[in-house]
Order: structure tokens, then C-alpha cells, then sequence
């Protein structure tokens, strides 16, 4: 099975909305449950849930700098829209460019 620059793009665009998904639970749902009800257990499993989607979006971004050939600028964009809360929906408009233009080659 060949990987494609496109499937690599598409997947880490999709993959990243996820991860963002859950650092916003994280942040959000289960800090709070943590700290205003006393709900450890709730960081513990959107932590780890959080944790397993952010390697997931490394590994891809390794995967795009390599079968895409992106600038190490570019990927270095797209990692630090995954540690802004809300930057991977805000980057969103750029990776759906980043998509196409993978699609195209």
C-alpha cells in the first residue's frame, strides 16, 4: 500500500479536528469536573484520550513533512495550532487549502 500525500493531508486534517475535540473536553468538561466536583477519574481518561490523539497528529505531521514535503514552516504552523485551545478549528481553512494542493500532486 502506497502512501499518498493526500491521504496523508486528509488524514491529519481530520485527525487534528479530533484531537482538538478533546483538548476542548479536557480543558473544559473534565478540569472543571476535577476541580469543582471532585472527579479526578474525568482527567484521567480525557488525558489519556487527548494524549493517544496528539501522538496520532505527530506522527501524521512527521508522515506530511516527509510523503508531502511540507516546509519544516508550515508543519511547525500546524503544531502549534494543536497547543492553542481552539487553534486546530482557526487553522482549519488553511489545511482544507493544504488538502486540495495535496490532492493536486
Amino acid at each position: 500500500m502506497k502512501i499518498t500525500a493526500r491521504t496523508v493531508v486528509s488524514q491529519l486534517r481530520k485527525w487534528a479536528l479530533i484531537e482538538g475535540v478533546s483538548y476542548l473536553l479536557l480543558l473544559f468538561v473534565a478540569m472543571p469536573l476535577k476541580y469543582l466536583a471532585g472527579q479526578p477519574m474525568a482527567v484521567k481518561v480525557a488525558g489519556m484520550a487527548h494524549g493517544v490523539l496528539f501522538v496520532i497528529v505527530g506522527v501524521l505531521l512527521v508522515l506530511a513533512l516527509v510523503v508531502a514535503k511540507w516546509s519544516f514552516g508550515r508543519a511547525a504552523v500546524v503544531f502549534l495550532s494543536t497547543l492553542v485551545p481552539f487553534g486546530t478549528f482557526l487553522i482549519d481553512r488553511r489545511m482544507k487549502g493544504y488538502e486540495a494542493e495535496a490532492a493536486r500532486s
